[in-house]
Order: structure tokens, then sequence, then C-alpha cells
């Protein structure tokens, strides 16, 4: 088993949430934390807990976003008018690796930072390595053509544990899509409830 599987299991654990809604999650047959005391670890939450777990939970959510990374882009939401944390998720969903994600170019999200990292994918016909990458609104993105038979990503694209967003539009045989738009949180389909604006409360505090 892999680091990533691990860490991918033991973020699901942490929560008590298949986060990502998949059918191997272990939260599916064991709703508490790991470890030998993790059944006893359900107390009542502070305000404080509540906020800092919404935070942990989207993080987790996208790989291996560093904390460094993930308050980046939040001073970067904050920085900008509108509802900051609508702005926040609308910002994590413009990062290269979630939009290979979200267009099941591979089955996980961490799938999607080795893929991108690896020099799988263009952007507007241009290679792009590195999965921060900010995506704009129009932005064309296509597996490499000698990378579209690479098992994994075979299995993510006959995959049907996920629907392609509507604000993505596939073409080529799912191998090419084009960001139609940055999303609001009612778009985005996180299988479990986020709360960007505890997020907000979070940093605010």
């Amino acid at each position: 088993m892999t680091k990533r599987t691990q860490a991918k299991y033991k973020i699901d654990r942490r929560m008590g949430e298949n986060i990502w809604g998949r059918p191997k999650s272990p939260v599916n047959s064991r709703e508490y934390a790991p470890g030998q005391h993790g059944q006893n670890r359900r107390g009542k939450l502070s305000d404080f807990g509540i906020q800092l777990r919404a935070k942990q939970k989207l993080k987790g959510y996208y790989g291996d976003i560093t904390e460094k990374q993930f308050k980046r882009v939040y001073k970067d939401a904050d920085r900008r008018k509108g509802d900051t944390g609508e702005i926040l998720v609308g910002l994590l969903e413009s990062r290269l690796d979630a939009l290979v994600y979200r267009a099941k170019f591979v089955p996980t999200v961490f799938a999607a930072r080795q893929f991108v990292n690896h020099g799988h994918v263009t952007v507007n016909g241009q290679k792009v390595n590195i999965p921060s990458y900010r995506v704009k609104a129009g932005d064309v993105v296509e597996i490499r053509e000698k990378s579209r038979q690479i098992p994994m990503v075979l299995q993510g694209i006959d995959s049907n544990e996920r629907d392609v967003p509507e604000y993505l539009a596939l073409e080529n045989n799912g191998t090419k899509v084009t960001f139609l738009r940055v999303p609001v949180l009612d778009e985005i389909p996180y299988p479990v409830q986020m709360e960007p604006n505890l997020i907000v409360e979070f940093y605010s505090r």
C-alpha cells in the first residue's frame, strides 16, 4: 500500500466521513478515527474545533495541498470582492490537478497531482507540470497523446464512480476538457457537505 493510499484512508477515518465518496473507503464499515483509541475520540467539538475540522476536510479533499498552500489560496480569496467562501472553493476547483480529477482523467485526486507532475497533460497545447497551476475559463486541458493508454487513465475514463460536472465540457472520448467557468459551491460535486463559511470564520479569528 502506498503512502498516498494510506494517507487517503487515514483522512477519511480522521474526519469520520467518506469525503471522496469511494466505495472502498474504510469509513463505510468503521466510522471512527484511526488508532487504538479511535472509538473514544468522538467528543463534542468546540466552535474552534468545528471550524478546524471544516478546514481540514476541505484541504484534505484536494490531496497533498500543504497548510501553507491552502492558506495562500484563502488569502487570495479574501482579497477579492464577493463571498470569500465561494471564491475559495472556486479557486481550489481552478487548480489543474483538481480539473484533471474532475474530468476523470485519473481515478483519484492524489493520482491527479502525480499525473500533472509527470507532464502528462497540456493546457492550451502547452505542457504544464505544476499541479497548482490555475486554469482560467475557456482553457483547454488535454491528455498528451502518448499518455492516453496508461492503465490509470483508462481506469479513470471508464469509471462510473463519479460524473463530470457541468462546468466542464469533455471532448475527444474523454481525453480533452474545456473549463467553461469557475464553479460556485452548489455546482461542485462534493460527496460530503463542505462548509467554506466555517473556514472563513477559522482564519478570521
